[in-house]
């Protein structure tokens, strides 16, 4: 069985509805997946978002998930940590450098053009290295930051939108957006 923690922000809107997204849909195929979400910015026990509860309910979903803050024992009993952004991955690696292998976005880890996963490792790595390098205390090259800008510049947006304090219909559009991720990372998990 495969653990797979979801994050964004505050845990009450994107990554509850993929983990509630995921868990029902994993369990419609037959896959067997253990679902779970954090915020990078989440207070413990906040109740999700109205509106991504009434997503989730229109599809016969209801988990009854709370927010939790991304932990050292969330990052340790993930095998894949999905975020919602870059933004959230870039915190998640920042904070747990040593789990870096283990954390994409949700778009880039179903991602499956060659060049583009060519440059992500690539940018990955330095990030991981160049955090490394920082917490040491050790300058950073200049000619490491240039090629991060170059590899940023050339990698599409893998950001899911944020709906937070919108409205109904914004949720459901987020919410599509992660249903057609969550059925490429399917297809992905039954390949493996």
């Amino acid at each position: 069985m495969k653990n797979i923690l979801f994050v964004c922000t505050g845990n009450t809107c994107r990554s509850p509805m993929a983990e509630g997204m995921l868990r029902k849909l994993a369990k419609g195929r037959g896959i067997p997946l253990e679902v779970r979400s954090a915020g990078v910015s989440a207070a413990e026990g906040m109740p999700i978002s109205r509106h991504a509860e009434a997503v989730l309910r229109d599809q016969q979903i209801k988990d009854g998930m709370s927010s939790k803050p991304l932990s050292m024992d969330l990052v340790e009993w993930a095998d894949l940590i999905l975020t919602l952004t870059l933004s959230h991955k870039q915190y998640a690696i920042r904070q747990f450098p040593y789990a870096a292998d283990k954390v994409h976005t949700l778009k880039e880890y179903v991602e499956n053009d060659v060049q583009v996963l060519t440059d992500l490792q690539e940018q990955d790595s330095l990030l991981a290295s160049m955090e490394m390098m920082r917490s040491l205390g050790i300058e950073l090259q200049e000619k490491d930051k240039v090629r991060l800008i170059e590899l940023r510049q050339r990698i599409p947006s893998f950001d899911i939108s944020d709906p937070f304090g919108g409205s109904l219909e914004e949720y459901e559009e987020t919410a599509a957006e992660i249903r057609s991720a969550l059925f490429r990372l399917l297809d992905k998990l039954e390949r493996e």
